[in-house]
């Protein structure tokens, strides 16, 4: 497993494979997340505040209590997350898959949800 902490806000990580990655310890905020692979990462209660994720694939990711507040997941993939207690005031999340996901204490206010899916078809 990788493993990536220490400060990478507002870093490009446009299409990067972090599948499995451990980012527990990451800052990133502002981050160019889109069309990342973070497919079964760890993104426990990192701060995503402001990142870029369109059309990331965030299958089976751990998002609980993570930071995505005004967060930009438009057509990302989030199937099987775990959105456990996580903040998602503000987030974009047009045409977001969340089939599957944990929803559990989530924090929803001001976002933009058309498209969304939650079962399957």
């Amino acid at each position: 497993m990788i493993k990536i902490s220490g400060d990478l806000t507002e870093v490009d990580l446009r299409e990067v494979d972090l599948t499995g990655a451990d980012l527990r310890e990451a800052d990133l905020r502002g981050a160019d997340l889109r069309e990342a692979d973070l497919t079964r990462a760890d993104l426990r209660e990192v701060d995503l505040t402001g990142a870029d994720l369109r059309e990331a694939d965030l299958t089976r990711v751990d998002l609980r209590g993570t930071d995505l507040r005004g967060t930009d997941l438009r057509e990302a993939d989030l199937r099987e997350v775990d959105l456990t207690r996580a903040d998602l005031r503000g987030a974009d999340l047009r045409g977001v898959d969340l089939r599957e996901a944990d929803l559990t204490g989530v924090l929803l206010y001001k976002n933009q949800i058309e498209g969304l899916e939650f079962l399957e078809a």
